[in-house]
């Protein structure tokens, strides 16, 4: 969808841009693109691109089923939650409970912490403060599963653990690294999962 926005208004955008775009807001995620464009935008601009970014967002998870999941991760949130271990979500999108119900996991989390819950963005540790709280638990008694630098950094402010998934492993900064979700066991289960090389 953003690639979509990029395109009409004349700005650039590759995967390096688009790496960036993870875990913020959807205004923050504009101002990113808006430095690859040859014109300056109007707030009024701004806004009209936004609506539109969330509509093509939106006209595509219309889409998104339980189909589209990887069986290993339901099969791990289920190995997680019959172990009773409590599980959040903590999004700076405001679509985050839209998706889980597409994909049929809506019921797997006993909190949803999202943009539309939180004031400021990924890496302010704000969104996983809530999403700890609304588990009544506290946050160095968490484990953040993050794909993305700046949500990594938002886990490390909040004083919570965190493994890097996807590319969030480029970063180094996560204790833990997994090749799969999968490997989340390891670090539940037997502590087996390796450090990443950085630690923290």
């Amino acid at each position: 969808a953003w690639k979509q926005i990029a395109d009409k208004i004349g700005a650039h955008f590759d995967e390096t841009i688009n790496n960036r775009l993870r875990g913020i807001s959807r205004a923050e995620s504009l101002e990113i693109i808006l430095e690859y464009c040859p014109r300056r935008l109007g707030q009024k601009e701004k806004d009209h691109y936004l609506q539109k970014k969330n509509e093509l967002y939106l006209s595509l998870l219309q889409n998104m089923s339980p189909a589209d999941l990887d069986p290993e991760v339901k099969d791990t949130m289920e190995r997680i939650r019959d172990r009773g271990i409590l599980m959040a979500i903590g999004s700076s999108s405001k679509n985050a409970a839209y998706i889980l119900k597409r994909l049929g996991l809506e019921n797997y989390f006993d909190a949803v912490a999202d943009g539309t819950h939180i004031t400021r963005s990924k890496p302010d540790p704000e969104v996983f403060l809530k999403a700890s709280a609304g588990l009544g638990i506290d946050p160095p008694q968490c484990l953040v599963v993050e794909d993305a630098e700046s949500g990594i950094r938002a886990a490390l402010a909040a004083n919570m653990d965190c493994a890097a998934i996807g590319d969030g492993t480029r970063c180094n900064l996560a204790r833990y690294h997994l090749q799969r979700f999968a490997d989340l066991l390891l670090i539940l289960n037997e502590g087996a999962c390796p450090p990443s090389p950085r630690g923290h």
